[in-house]
C-alpha cells in the first residue's frame, strides 16, 4: 500500500467511523490518461455508516469530498463512491 493510499483510508475511517470501508486502488487501469499524468490516482470506495443514513446519494457524495478535502486537489484524481447506511445493506 502506498502511503497516499493509507492517507485516503484513515482520513474516510477518521471521519465516518465506518462498519465497512473498501477503498480499492484503481489507477494502474486509468495508465496513459491525460489525468493520471499529474500523477494523482483513480480510485473507488464502498462505505457503510450511519453518517449516511437519512441522505441522498449528492449529499452522501459531498461527506466523502469533505473528508478527503485537499486530498482531490493534490492526490486523488478520480474517486468513484458506493456510500451506503447500514440499514441498506440489510435489505
Amino acid at each position: 500500500m502506498s502511503d497516499r493510499f493509507t492517507r485516503i483510508e484513515e482520513r474516510l475511517n477518521t471521519y465516518f467511523s465506518p462498519a465497512k470501508c473498501t477503498l480499492q486502488d484503481d489507477s494502474e487501469a486509468h495508465r496513459g490518461h491525460a489525468g493520471a499524468a499529474s500523477g494523482a490516482g483513480h480510485y473507488s470506495v464502498t462505505i457503510i455508516s450511519e453518517k449516511f443514513e437519512g441522505l441522498n446519494r449528492i449529499s452522501r457524495h459531498r461527506l466523502v469530498y469533505d473528508a478527503v478535502g485537499d486530498l482531490m486537489h493534490t492526490e486523488i484524481h478520480a474517486l468513484v463512491i458506493k456510500a451506503l447506511s447500514p440499514r441498506e445493506t440489510q435489505i
